[in-house]
């Protein structure tokens, strides 16, 4: 069969003959209709995601959606395994997969779950989240930031403050719920400045950035509260800005503030696979907006060189 293949951890991978995939007890074979090039898939394939292990020739792709044996189409998120899902085909473990409802656009589907699923797990399964709460969301430019947005207000927050640096997507995020818009242009001091204006007063942040960024964010926002008695929940979930955040301990006596991660290993399986059925339907009914481009599995060396705002599908 044809796969995206990588041979080496500093080029990008390259449409090539590999073998066909083995099912092991609990598995079936699907075809693949659409596997998401999504941030985590790029670091998977450059060897330094902190999951990754240095096992070549790897098959890049953590999630996507399938046809079964039975016809039915499925998304699904595999585990951590040489063989991914930018392939014409790859073996699942159904009980880690979703059938999907008649109808709806897999490329849809790989293109919105994965980054989708990034703030609708951390709100529902991270974190104790209410409905009516306020949510900042650092890094909402971004195309899992941007679906952060969106999510929040679908989960039922009160208010949602984006804050992001490309301004003509920032520009967009009120048409996707957003209440108020910060810029992160300039330095991470002058960034910090405002969101400690317009969020001080938020209940949780859901962090794309991390880095400086987040670092002066923090003790801003913190500064700036209002009631520093108020619990703060500031949720880590990309590193957009940094791997590092130096943060003051004044910083977490100060306030009531919990600093968590959410992301593979600090969420079960269990618990994402719980939400995916959900998730899922939402993005058939239209809830989430999806920025995506279908290209064909062949042209996968030039679709991970070029760059693009969109989400990039790969379709076999």
């Amino acid at each position: 069969m044809k796969a995206a293949l990588v041979t080496t951890f500093d080029t990008p991978p390259r449409y090539q003959e590999t073998s066909d995939p083995v099912p092991a007890d609990g598995q079936v074979v699907v075809d693949v209709v659409a596997a998401g090039l999504h941030p985590r898939v790029r670091s998977q394939a450059a060897g330094s995601h902190y999951t990754s292990t240095d096992e070549l020739p790897l098959v890049p792709g953590v999630d996507g959606v399938g046809r079964d044996p039975e016809g039915r189409l499925r998304y699904f998120v595999l585990h951590d395994t040489t063989h991914g899902s930018m392939a014409e085909r790859t073996v699942i473990d159904p009980r880690r997969s979703v059938v999907l409802p008649d109808g709806i656009d897999p490329v849809a589907v790989a293109a919105a779950m994965n980054p989708a699923m990034s703030s609708w797990v951390a709100l529902r399964q991270r974190i104790a989240f209410e409905p009516g709460q306020s949510v900042l969301v650092l890094g909402a430019t971004g195309n899992a930031g941007r679906m952060a947005v969106q999510v929040a207000k679908l989960l039922g927050a009160g208010r949602v403050v984006a804050a992001g640096r490309d301004p003509e997507r920032l520009a967009a995020l009120p048409a996707l719920g957003a209440d108020a818009t910060v810029s992160l242009a300039g330095s991470p001091d002058d960034a910090a400045a405002r969101l400690a204006e317009v969020a001080a007063d938020v209940d949780v942040v859901l962090d794309y950035v991390w880095g400086p960024t987040a670092a002066a964010a923090v003790v801003a926002v913190v500064t700036a509260r209002p009631d520093r008695g108020k619990p703060l929940t500031w949720v880590e979930i990309g590193s957009m800005g940094g791997l590092e955040a130096t943060i003051p301990s004044a910083a977490l006596r100060a306030a009531r503030l919990q600093l968590v991660g959410s992301g593979q290993g600090s969420v079960s399986t269990r618990e994402i696979v719980a939400e995916l059925g959900a998730l899922a339907e939402e993005i058939a009914r239209g809830s989430i907006a999806v920025d995506a481009r279908a290209v064909p599995l062949a042209d996968v060396e030039s679709a991970w060189a070029e760059p693009s705002t969109e989400r990039v599908v790969l379709a076999p």
